[in-house]
């Protein structure tokens, strides 16, 4: 029996990119506000994910740059790779935003409870003896690394969260999946100086992308050096104290120091009383409705338990949307199809709305599509990038799909949203003007040619 009983508006479980969104929102809307996370506030995408990763990739393209400075003048050259300086400087990054979210939320007045939290019955969740009821809860705990069955993580076999530990760089990684954790690691590991094989099941890089921006992106690591071993399954692992011996579905193997299980992530959902206090889950998400309700009145649920994109700024997004509807007000839901998606790989992949073949499969006929080639982009020739961009139309009708490779696109993307958003035509895009040099032309470019006046494409 609980203690004491402990009343707010809102009790949030999690404290990950959806839990404190919905926090911060619901507070600023004037409820009282619990918020129960069992380990630091900021969750994955601020400790083990996002942030950390992405502080690796800028130290991998730094040291790319470096290796290639004669080509464009400068004399310098790559001496290695200082792990101990590169946890550093990402520790620091990782710390600087903990503290400006501590931050946040202290002024908001929110009360944060450290702990593993329990959803009961009556609207309330457990924490050590103490129970926090809620007019409303919303559930956000995230999502945790996927294993595969007969393999041990362990040692020498590493999840993205062992891998960020990791105090040398591998001379040999393979990499078992071939979706954004496995081919951003890929690219942190090539830039360091690893041999690197990709091993996944499908036949393309990136499954989820449009097959144009996969195909772009195994041309690039073919050039760089990165192995991809498509329609391929691991068969088991062998570790010994030197490295490891990866056992393939044809027949063959191959050995390296690390393998990386890569193989996406899971809804943590279970253990924690969400069917016993009648939440329905579907292969253990949260089933919920339009508004994010779940089977429970008053019982919310956000972020990556949730089935459908698993991405910070979607959780994110979530959040904020559930405080909203809590709070009385009549938000906007936003659809999966407009949420943008980028792997910051070198390069890097970003779309937002359909695929071609998606598209075509709703609508037939009724598509049309232009993929421009970064080779006539004068920004990226600068900066020695290669990729596309494609742009995904309806015929006489809206974009409905933006695709794009190549380094530092994912700082295009927004305008592929707001495309696909705001449900754009080509011909309300094409007067609009895009400085010169950018990489940004590139899209101009496809709204040009989509609109029937190409000016740089015959």
């Amino acid at each position: 029996m609980s203690e004491s009983v402990h009343t707010f508006d809102v009790v949030v479980l999690g404290g990950g990119s959806g839990g404190y969104a919905a926090a911060l929102r619901a507070a600023e809307l004037g409820k009282t506000v619990a918020l129960i996370e069992k380990g630091k506030v900021g969750g994955t995408c601020l400790h083990r994910g996002c942030i950390p990763t992405k502080a690796l990739l800028h130290t991998a393209e730094i040291a790319d740059h470096v290796r290639e400075a004669a080509s464009v003048g400068v004399d310098a050259y790559l001496q290695g790779i200082d792990i101990a300086r590169t946890t550093a400087y990402r520790e620091g990054i990782v710390s600087k935003k903990y503290r400006g979210l501590q931050s946040l939320i202290s002024g908001r007045g929110i009360t944060v409870i450290a702990g593993e939290g329990r959803l009961e019955t009556d609207r309330s969740v457990t924490v050590a003896g103490e129970t926090y009821r809620g007019t409303d809860v919303v559930l956000a705990t995230g999502s945790r690394t996927r294993t595969l069955p007969g393999i041990d993580v362990g040692g020498r076999i590493l999840t993205s969260d062992t891998a960020l530990t990791l105090d040398v760089v591998p001379a040999s990684v393979v990499i078992l999946g071939g979706g954004v954790i496995g081919v951003e690691f890929a690219s942190v590991w090539r830039s360091f100086g690893a041999e690197v094989t990709i091993v996944e099941a499908l036949d393309h890089l990136l499954p989820a992308e449009d097959v144009a921006s996969s195909k772009t992106l195994e041309r690039a690591y073919r050039r760089r050096g990165i192995q991809a071993r498509l329609q391929t399954r691991c068969e088991g692992v062998t570790q010994t104290d030197a490295g490891v011996s990866v056992a393939l579905s044809d027949g063959t193997s191959v050995d390296a120091e690390y393998v990386l299980v890569a193989v996406g992530r899971g809804p943590v959902t279970d253990g924690l009383g969400f069917e016993e206090a009648g939440v329905a889950l579907d292969r253990g998400f949260v089933s919920v409705d339009d508004q994010l309700q779940t089977s429970v009145p008053h019982v919310w649920a956000v972020g990556d338990i949730v089935a459908g994109l698993q991405l910070a700024h979607r959780g994110f997004q979530q959040g904020i949307y559930v405080a909203e509807v809590i709070a009385g007000l009549r938000p906007i839901p936003v659809p999966e199809t407009t949420i943008p998606r980028v792997a910051y790989s070198h390069p890097e992949v970003a779309s937002v709305g359909l695929t071609e073949a998606q598209a075509r499969e709703l609508h037939g006929d009724r598509v049309s599509a232009y993929e421009y080639n970064l080779a006539g982009n004068g920004k990226s020739e600068i900066l020695g990038t290669n990729g596309i961009a494609k742009v995904v139309r309806l015929a006489d009708g809206p974009i409905i799909g933006v695709h794009l490779v190549g380094d530092r696109v994912g700082e295009l993307i927004t305008e592929g949203q707001l495309a696909v958003g705001w449900e754009a035509h080509p011909e309300d895009l094409a007067p609009l003007i895009h400085a010169h040099p950018t990489q940004s032309e590139a899209l101009g470019e496809a709204f040009l040619a989509l609109a029937g006046k190409p000016l740089h494409t015959i």
